[in-house]
């Protein structure tokens, strides 16, 4: 038997090629869209995909299902476990086979067996696997986002992000039986979990790669819990908020993913035009680190930069229904492809033009003048905020219940597009989260929409903490 795993990461998710060599074939579980690395993977091992399948209806990625099919003929193996409402919507295409508690997907000498493991999501299977060239029994078990290292999927995301109503507790109970069945499985089984660390499909999942059975019943807090009740409660506390994105992503990937194809690369801009379309109101992405941003950008673009968050933040910031054009820092080789691929994990497929950073050079030397973002010291907080400035924390809730700025008002990052109604045009604003990265990107959503006394506060929570002043907690 031969496993790879692949691990995207930015958005921390793993999929696994699991293939016999005997028979030369492999299965394929959870994959992105990016299939290009799962074929060409099996093709330098010998092995020909000839089955795919996914553990669950994901939140944070497009499925690379439908997509993988596609390519290579392979049949589509889907849940057909949870209500009726989540059920795949193209489980009557042509090769789509529907997969139940304890079916089986022979892939030569290899068994991969679904088992019906509700509770991150009500359809959620994991597949234990066998080498059956050598043993009669799984080697290890595919958890998805059921059980993963140090930690367990939350299952509030069915109610905070595909918004079904009263389904967090009763999705916990059932994650809760589900962790009991685990902890009757021998110590020696391999877990192979679906995230690592960085997931926002968990809150405290470990970055190392994989464990047991055994060790997680001696160290995961979620195998430890007293009892159900004890489980539901910790389970459910410090959720971080859900990415914008992730409702959209539940819907696509129930009713079936647009194919893909090639990966669309976007046209080279020129400056005169892309200035016109700023002032047409275009959605301009500048990728840029924060701190170049704010020393100076174009009027309004907008700053995600391209790093591990800008996922998950280009899901919370950027339109779906619009072009996208980017800026990306010049003389930074393979950076447009990647911020392309990036986008496309998450469905955001109208990348239509770029351009380099350079192009800040022309505007000035067009006479056009650029815009900044204005850094406030701990010191002028206070000030400020009894000279009428509004303070707006964009952490997460949960971050906020653990201690604040007195007076403060908080609208977390992955809230703020659908809220920036909310943010008064005739007052200063000064934003900060914990160190100052998430404030910089909300400084640039409210500087494009308007509000024009926008100060980041430097160093964020973390710096007034360490000035000593005081933090509230009501």
């Amino acid at each position: 038997m031969l496993v790879k795993r692949f691990f995207d990461e930015p958005l921390a998710q793993a999929s696994y090629l699991i293939g016999c060599g005997a028979t030369g074939t492999a299965i394929v579980i959870d994959p992105c869209r990016l299939v290009d690395q799962y074929i060409a993977a099996a093709e330098a091992e010998g092995l020909r995909i000839v089955a795919v399948t996914e553990t669950h209806i994901h939140a944070d990625f497009l499925s690379g299902m439908r997509e993988l099919a596609a390519r290579t003929g392979a049949p589509m193996y889907m849940s057909g476990m949870g209500p009726a409402a989540w059920q795949y919507g193209f489980r009557g295409e042509p090769g789509a086979k529907t997969l139940r508690h304890g079916d089986v997907i022979p892939i030569g000498n290899v068994r991969i067996e679904a088992v019906h493991t509700p509770g991150h999501t009500p359809e959620h299977l994991s597949f234990l696997v066998t080498d059956g060239a050598v043993a009669n029994e799984p080697m290890a078990i595919v958890t998805g986002d059921f059980v993963f290292v140090g930690d367990v999927g939350r299952p509030d995301l069915l109610e905070k992000a595909a918004h079904v109503a009263d389904t967090a507790e009763q999705s916990a109970r059932e994650l809760y039986r589900s962790v009991s069945w685990v902890k009757t499985l021998p110590d020696h089984l391999q877990i192979w979990p679906g995230h690592g660390a960085g997931s926002a499909c968990g809150k405290g999942m470990s970055a190392v790669p994989q464990s047991t059975v055994g060790y997680e019943r001696r160290y995961s807090w979620a195998f430890g819990a007293e009892s159900e009740a004890d489980f539901v409660k910790q389970v459910l506390i410090g959720q971080p908020e859900p990415p914008r994105y992730f409702g959209l992503m539940k819907r696509l990937n129930r009713d079936g993913p647009a194919l893909l194809g090639s990966l669309p690369m976007p046209e080279w801009v020129a400056h005169g035009r892309l200035f016109d379309l700023l002032g047409q109101g275009a959605t301009v992405v500048d990728t840029r680190p924060t701190a170049d941003f704010a020393a100076g950008h174009l009027p309004g673009s907008l700053n995600i930069p391209l790093g591990n968050n800008f996922t998950t933040y280009a899901g919370s910031l950027l339109p779906y229904d619009r072009d996208l054009y980017l800026i990306l820092p010049t003389g930074v080789p393979h950076s447009l492809r990647r911020a392309v691929e990036m986008l496309v994990t998450i469905g955001l497929d109208r990348v239509t033009g770029h351009a380099g950073s350079d192009i800040l050079n022309l505007w000035s030397a067009e006479g056009g003048e650029l815009e900044r973002t204005n850094q406030v010291s701990v010191d002028e907080v206070q000030a400020r905020q009894r000279a009428g400035a509004m303070v707006l924390d964009v952490r997460n809730r949960s971050e906020w219940d653990a201690g604040h700025v007195a007076g403060a008002e908080l609208i977390p990052l992955p809230e703020l597009i659908d809220r920036v109604h909310e943010i008064p045009i005739d007052r200063e604003v000064v934003i900060h989260c914990e160190g100052g990265g998430r404030s910089s990107i909300a400084a640039s959503v409210l500087l494009a929409a308007g509000r024009a006394r926008v100060g980041n506060l430097s160093g964020g929570f973390g710096a007034w903490i360490k000035s000593g002043l005081p933090i509230s907690r009501d």
